[in-house]
């Protein structure tokens, strides 16, 4: 079969499960386009000293966020998991000498079924989560989605679910801000110089964001949020033959004032 395409969403906050905007929706049709067998998913709700890779049989809906509407508390995602495609990963990561271990009793964090909810509401597709190792750049992150590239030829969609801007002290600290509140210049400055860079498979300028794009410290306090990017570029292999490249945005709302909800997915020839 031909190679799916890797994909980046924007997860916002806890609050997109229940008030998704437009995005919702448009995920919701790039899930019916795209059709995988199973998912990988990397969140930055699981961050771990070494990487670590989900083998759970039946991962439970872990509400792992406080202070939000109880309707969000009522909510579950309850799709299979993947352990063999879970033992899959793991040997695959082995074999780009990433050594990670496998987890049977992780539960699937909001970072992970959030964004599927509206990707494939019906929990049909088996999901494997992939932890994001701490304390690592932008580099390493890149390599643990390059070395399971070969996934995406057996139906595995592959997915770094993160934010495309994320700086919560600005997003708290006033009274939140409408959900379709105008955002202030540097959210939108920061989300086009990436997607520029990302359409011209530019993948220099992009591990060295932190230096290069405007207002990047101020987008990202802390990079937690954003190093999931860079499990989907590659594992899309952005970055080996910029002419083969294909980038399909599926949004580019911001939420919230502050948080610029991109979606893309990537697609380049393996």
């Amino acid at each position: 079969m031909s190679a799916l395409p890797a994909l980046f969403v924007s997860h916002g906050s806890p609050m997109f499960a229940i008030e998704s905007g437009a995005t919702g929706a448009l995920l919701t049709r790039a899930g019916t386009q795209l059709s995988p067998k199973s998912v990988v998913i990397m969140s930055p709700h699981w961050m771990a000293r070494s990487p670590a890779v989900m083998t759970t049989a039946a991962p439970t809906t872990w509400h792992d966020f406080g202070g939000f509407p109880p309707a969000l508390y009522q909510l579950q995602y309850p799709a299979p998991g993947a352990p063999a495609l879970g033992q899959q990963v793991i040997e695959l990561l082995a074999q780009a000498g990433i050594t990670a271990q496998a987890d049977a009793t992780r539960p699937l964090d909001h970072g992970a079924w959030v964004p599927l909810m509206h990707l494939f509401p019906a929990a049909q597709v088996p999901v494997v989560q992939v932890a994001l190792p701490a304390r690592v750049g932008p580099q390493a992150v890149y390599a643990m989605g390059q070395a399971l590239a070969s996934l995406r030829t057996q139906g595995v969609l592959l997915i770094g679910s993160g934010s495309m801007t994320h700086n919560l002290q600005e997003f708290f600290s006033n009274d939140r801000p409408g959900l379709h509140d105008a955002p202030p210049p540097y959210v939108t400055e920061f989300a086009r110089w990436i997607e520029a860079a990302v359409l011209r498979g530019d993948l220099p300028a992009l591990l060295a964001y932190a230096e290069q794009a405007p207002h990047a410290a101020r987008a990202h306090p802390t990079d937690d949020h954003f190093l999931p990017l860079f499990f989907a570029l590659g594992a899309s292999g952005l970055g080996s033959d910029p002419t083969r490249l294909q980038v399909d945005y599926i949004s580019r709302e911001v939420l919230h004032g502050s948080l610029a909800m991109d979606a893309f997915s990537v697609n380049q020839a393996l």
